[in-house]
């Protein structure tokens, strides 16, 4: 009896998972971290050097010129999904014609291969063979026509439009579940007192839903400074590492010039920035829940 109590049993449960994630997960940060306070080619043993690598970093105009565009494209992506994709599957929620035609169609890009979804955009925004720029050629709109993709200005803005693309239907799809789980006798009460559309979404609906909300707002801190593959086919971080984002930056210097030591450290401040943003939002919505 005394190896099948509660605590014994759940503790069985849990070590398969907590293995599993301390050698997929904890290992490889903490191996990360550790080569970032290293000088290190990927060729022989690590010398250390403390944090060298760091006072680079902060003196590196690289490094701030692909956290000004990862703070970009994270702060289009969040406001654009957290509220649209709200307010569509309020809108795909309801019984309307085609609705689950509709559900399909806004969910199909989530199941497109990232690499697959710049190789599609690049022959949209490209701005020699896109389509984007030869329409407006064709109209005679050429005062118009940008470099979207591949300039000085513009490439982190249709990034955050790409991956607002891609993830779109995924965050829908996790909203409608969400509403999906709302008592239907409180909304019909809400009805009954003559709550209007939009006193119901804003006393009931929201309210019921900040679990999901919260939910989702994590995964899109996370998914933004996660982004890889899209940046690396549709600019590559070009032209001269202008339109590089954090992962794309510290994915250069690990791999194209062999500084695996610099490379951790870029990694290492992706994951701790990623890491604030979220705990400040989880702390301001609870707070504010409370």
């Amino acid at each position: 009896m005394y190896w099948l109590s509660k605590n014994r049993y759940k503790a069985g449960l849990l070590l398969p998972t907590l293995l599993i994630y301390s050698i997929f997960i904890i290992l490889p940060i903490a191996i990360a971290i550790y080569y970032s306070l290293t000088k290190y080619s990927g060729i022989g043993s690590p010398r250390f050097n403390g944090m060298k690598n760091y006072i680079r970093l902060f003196q590196d105009p690289l490094f701030w010129t692909s956290f000004k565009n990862t703070m970009i494209i994270f702060i289009l992506a969040f406001v654009l999904l957290l509220t649209l994709s709200f307010f569509i599957a309020l809108l795909l929620n309801h019984k309307l014609k085609a609705v689950d035609f509709s559900k399909a169609l806004i969910f199909s890009p989530a199941i497109i291969a990232p690499i697959i979804v710049g190789i599609i955009w690049v022959y949209i925004l490209d701005p020699n063979i896109g389509i984007l720029n030869n329409i407006l050629d064709v109209i005679g709109a050429d005062a118009l026509k940008q470099k979207w993709i591949g300039g000085k200005l513009l490439s982190p803005y249709s990034i955050a439009i790409i991956y607002f693309w891609q993830q779109l239907g995924y965050l829908v799809t996790i909203f409608i579940a969400g509403l999906k789980m709302i008592p239907g006798d409180v909304l019909e009460a809400v009805k009954i007192d003559g709550a209007s559309a939009v006193q119901e979404i804003r006393y009931v609906t929201i309210p019921m839903m900040r679990t999901t909300i919260s939910t989702v707002a994590v995964l899109i801190i996370t998914g933004v400074f996660k982004v890889f593959e899209i940046v690396q086919q549709t600019t590559g971080g070009g032209p001269n590492h202008l339109s590089e984002t954090l992962v794309t930056y510290s994915y250069s210097q690990t791999f194209a010039s062999g500084d695996y030591g610099y490379g951790m450290s870029l990694a290492t401040v992706t994951f701790i920035l990623s890491l604030i943003i979220t705990a400040v939002y989880t702390t301001l919505t609870r707070e504010k829940e409370e």
